[in-house]
């Protein structure tokens, strides 16, 4: 291992979850942290931390001159940025490349390739890898995105290039809707990120969220198979599986090829995830996306795959090539995540911060939790609300599922309220039992149920 003193630019469970790999490889961390979270337990994980600034992200985690000078400051040889905040940035990649130190992800110019969701699907149709019909790039104005809807077929998606977490996306049924909502996907996506660019996309009815991790080394790619991430409210993630259970053999080597031919055409370089859309009427599949980092749900792919995303990365990043062979990675069994946050789901999932009392997680060699937890903690209200994750793997889905299930009912975290009693109630839906779900399930069906209070 050439790296030797890591600096984690982020919080929460995924700051406890890089410290522990880094840990485990004989690396010194040096935690990043804001005045709001000199309590977070990565801080006492880490072999040192640097307070960046005051509690809001923009004041702190989003301060990317500020990070490069403090991991510079603190004898850091490389950055880890976790996901969310500057996990994607190319300007951030480039400071912390600039100052010396390894950006521990893709290349700066990868990720403005991959990042910009219209660039990245020209890279998937130069590799070959079929797309969602759509317009042919960005659309200039509303004419132009008339125009491309009608070549393209209503319903339409509007798209935001820099678009992410759910922002920047309306669906137009008429060309009266996109008339209406295309001003507002540009004028949100302008604000959110910077980049009011549009492309449209023909909405895949019922369409299942397929995503497949890859592993690069800049030369070489492999895949780690592939999560389903169907079940999603308000275009975020809730539950996710490993690996996706409506895929034949054959469609899945398929998918998987063609996630590793993509990377390999833009030499990707450490953990990245191809997300597509699964038509299982037809068992066509489209590549949407590129997320260039790890994701919150990659426990699962660990969990069938034995393999350490974040230690693989870190490998990656000093230097090493890829010693994972593509037949020597195999699935065993079925792993589902349930992400718990502190929302009140019976109440409209309204934010919850608070002080955790009485915690109590359940253990056992087919279940895992990745938190930021522990009793006393007192939960920032500045910040997404994710406290952690549960995963439960079993021989079949059924049995991951009615694992997953057994260890919600015995988790108990006091002091706040969480999203719990949603995994409950879904863990027993017989949609969801039966795998008959798609990203146009959930709203629907929570709207129809009453979750029980926690």
């Amino acid at each position: 291992m050439a790296l030797t003193r890591l600096f984690i630019a982020n919080r929460g469970e995924i700051a406890v979850r890089i410290n522990r790999s880094a840990t485990a490889l004989g690396l010194e961390t040096v935690q990043a942290y804001s005045e709001a979270d000199a309590e977070m337990l990565a801080v006492g994980m880490a072999t040192d931390a640097v307070c960046i600034g005051p509690a809001p992200a923009k004041a702190s985690y989003l301060v990317a001159d500020r990070i490069v000078a403090a991991a510079k400051d603190a004898g850091c040889d490389a950055v880890h940025p976790g996901y969310g905040f500057l996990a994607e940035n190319a300007a951030f990649a480039e400071a912390v490349e600039t100052a010396g130190m390894v950006f521990v992800g893709p290349k700066p110019e990868t990720i403005r390739a991959m990042g910009d969701k219209a660039a990245a699907r020209a890279a998937a149709i130069a590799a070959g890898v079929p797309v969602v019909p759509g317009s042919d790039g960005l659309v200039a104005d509303i004419a132009a995105t008339i125009a491309a809807a009608e070549t393209v077929g209503y319903p339409v998606m509007v798209k935001a290039t820099a678009g992410g977490g759910g922002r920047g996306i309306r669906i137009a049924e008429t060309e009266e809707d996109l008339r209406r909502l295309a001003p507002q996907a540009q004028a949100e996506a302008l604000a959110a990120f910077g980049d009011g660019g549009l492309y449209l996309e023909r909405v895949i009815r019922n369409a299942r969220h397929i995503e497949v991790q890859i592993l690069g080394d800049g030369q070489r790619a492999v895949h780690c198979f592939e999560r389903e991430c169907s079940l999603q409210r308000r275009r975020q993630k809730v539950w996710e599986e490993a690996p996706a259970a409506c895929l034949n053999a054959e469609t899945r080597a398929k998918l998987c090829a063609s996630a590793v031919a993509l990377a390999e055409s833009v030499h990707y370089r450490g953990a990245g995830t191809l997300e597509y859309l699964y038509d299982e009427t037809t068992g066509a599949f489209y590549f949407i996306e590129m997320n260039t980092r790890i994701q919150v749900e990659h426990p699962v792919t660990e969990m069938v795959t034995g393999i350490d995303l974040i230690e693989e990365m870190l490998r990656i990043a000093g230097g090493e090539p890829l010693r994972l062979r593509q037949e020597d990675i195999t699935l065993t069994g079925h792993a589902i995540e349930a992400r718990i946050n502190a929302e009140d789901p019976a109440n409209g999932f309204m934010p919850f911060p608070g002080v955790v009392g009485a915690l109590s997680i359940p253990e056992g060699p087919d279940l895992r939790f990745d938190g930021m937890l522990y009793e006393g903690y007192a939960i920032p209200p500045f910040y997404d609300s994710l406290l952690g994750k549960l995963i439960a793997r079993g021989a079949t889905r059924i049995e991951a599922i009615d694992r997953l299930k057994a260890a919600l009912a015995e988790t108990r975290i006091e002091g706040v309220k969480t999203t719990i009693p949603l995994h409950l109630s879904l863990a027993d839906a017989p949609e969801v039992r039966s795998g008959a779900v798609h990203t146009q399930f959930l709203e629907p069906w929570l709207a129809s149920v009453q979750l029980a209070a926690e």
